[in-house]
């Protein structure tokens, strides 16, 4: 094994410039498919945590009257996944709308009666979170008769979804693009190197050596590669991230951006070392043919 080791470092320094360029064509394939899982992440939470603070805000007709809206409350309470309900009158609407316009506040002071309906601001269960069981909890509640329009965020969630959806395909097909691009290029300087030293691979064959001790130094080559690779473009992603993440820390405070998962920074130099591995087997299984 140190042997192998030892063997597969002299390969790399005797042909410096092309072994640079495949760990350079690496890092670069981890940056862009790195980068891509760094914002499927973030965005995942992101929209994690919007479903989480969803509310269902249900709107009441004008003629609703008291013993009707306490009616109405506990049939809500009653549906599955409901968690809490809260009455929030005319009145209560009005000023909270008044407390978030501040400074604007004077647009609304002229207005001759308050054009806002009563509602109920409905808590969904951690349990029932999901997109597709809030929309069932939101059908339910639509069905009641005095409940004249329900809203939680659909139109704009169901975009946002489909748009993300698109990004998801796009780059899983970029990730596969560049998995190829990379194994082409180990393969390629395997070869290269395999040619240049044709005759003493062939002398060794001569002399008994086996398949394993001669191609043994190329896979501990092309998986130091991608662990090289691997290990760069990780890093150039990171700092590119510090950077840009302080500066969206500074602009929107509310806004949390995190970077990869340890696990899955792992899984992408394990993938990164097996695309080395992978340039190295297909190169030299066509050489050991010829």
């Amino acid at each position: 094994m140190i042997r192998f080791l030892i063997r597969a470092f002299k390969e790399i320094f005797s042909n410096l410039f092309l072994n640079a360029v495949t760990v350079v064509t690496i890092a670069f394939s981890v940056l862009i498919v790195s980068a891509f899982l760094l914002f499927f992440v973030n965005v995942e939470a992101m929209v994690s945590a919007w479903i989480e603070d969803i509310r269902i805000m249900a709107y009441l007709r004008q003629d609703v009257s008291g013993d009707d809206i306490s009616e109405i409350q506990f049939k809500i309470e009653a549906i599955e996944g409901v968690k809490a309900v809260r009455f929030v009158s005319r009145e209560e609407a009005m000023e909270e709308f008044r407390t978030q316009l501040k400074h604007q506040a004077s647009l609304i002071q002229h207005l001759k009666e308050n054009p806002l309906p009563d509602a109920f601001e409905i808590q969904v269960s951690p349990e029932f979170q999901i997109w597709d069981k809030t929309e069932t909890i939101a059908i339910k509640i639509n069905a009641l008769l005095p409940i004249e329009d329900v809203e939680y965020g659909q139109q704009w969630l169901e975009r946002f979804t489909s748009i993300f959806k698109l990004f998801e395909l796009a780059g899983y097909a970029l990730a596969g693009l560049f998995f190829m691009a990379s194994v082409f290029f180990v393969s390629n300087t395997i070869r290269l190197a395999l040619y240049s030293r044709r005759d003493e691979i062939e002398i060794m064959q001569l002399v008994g050596a086996s398949d394993g001790f001669i191609t043994g130094p190329m896979y501990f080559k092309g998986m130091f590669q991608g662990l090289l690779g691997g290990a760069v473009g990780l890093s150039v992603l990171f700092s590119a991230f510090s950077l840009i993440s302080s500066n969206i820390g500074q602009m929107f405070s509310e806004v949390k951006v995190c970077f990869l998962p340890v696990n899955l920074q792992i899984g992408i130099v394990v993938v990164s070392m097996m695309t080395g591995w992978l340039g190295c087997y297909l190169s030299l299984r066509r050489f050991l043919k010829s």
